[in-house]
């Protein structure tokens, strides 16, 4: 099964009418943080059992995929890149961690990072190698590999250690970006799912310097009267490009 036939594959499932619907979602147009990137309309389920055909391709013809300008072609290479990294041997892993790493150009949407970004540099970082990479992430004019950093931390989180996440969070409090503010809330929320009383003890430090949208998604699952009281102590900081 070659890469052609992969991509001949999913372009016959294509769905034109769900490709208008996902690039509104997606945000496509003029400006937007998707702005240009074309769909066929094909659903998540469906290229994962697409990929499931195609898992004897190679590195780099998954970095090839992962060049394309259509999105679900991105998604599966990176659905096939997971699963290889997960059968890899040391010596491989650390070869898919580093091509992921020099390819965080064209990982360049929210679900393709959150689908892939625990799975290979959470699992690395965790394993292998420094955290101190997330820092570096983090403070990268590119959006995703800001994304990257505070989403790589949820393996971290999954093996009850919160200081990265927490780390980061600090980091990218000043972000301007909306899509951040909700990663940094979100990974705050999985903290808080496996310790609710770390999460309100970093909250009662620090959510007076945080973004709403992070406050409000790290506090979801709080009591009414608990959410009003962090909502109360907290600033608003004004988010751009709203999803």
């Amino acid at each position: 099964m070659s890469l052609n036939n992969l991509r001949t594959e999913l372009k016959k499932n294509a769905h034109p009418t769900q490709a208008i619907i996902l690039r509104k979602y997606f945000k496509t147009g003029k400006g937007e943080y998707g702005e240009g990137d074309i769909f066929l309309g094909i659903k998540v389920p469906i290229q994962r059992k697409i990929a499931q055909k195609y898992q004897n391709l190679s590195l780099s013809d998954l970095v090839k995929l992962l060049h394309s300008k259509i999105h679900e072609e991105r998604f599966t290479a990176l659905v096939l890149m997971v699963n290889l990294y997960k059968k890899g041997d040391v010596t491989k892993k650390r070869l898919i961690y580093k091509t992921y790493l020099a390819n965080t150009k064209w990982i360049n949407n929210w679900d393709l990072v959150d689908t892939s970004t625990p799975q290979i540099i959470g699992d690395y970082l965790y394993n292998f190698d420094d955290v101190e990479l997330l820092d570096k992430l983090a403070k990268s004019k590119l959006l995703w590999d800001r994304r990257i950093a505070i989403i790589a931390t949820f393996t971290f989180i999954r093996h009850n250690n919160f200081k990265p996440t927490f780390h980061i969070s600090q980091i990218l409090f000043n972000d301007n970006h909306d899509l951040i503010h909700k990663a940094v809330g979100w990974m705050l929320r999985e903290v808080g799912k496996k310790d609710t009383k770390a999460l309100k003890k970093f909250l009662d430090q620090y959510a007076s310097q945080m973004p709403r949208a992070s406050l409000r998604y790290a506090i979801e699952k709080f009591n009414k009267k608990d959410r009003d009281n962090y909502l109360q102590i907290t600033k608003t900081i004004k988010s751009s490009n709203i999803v």
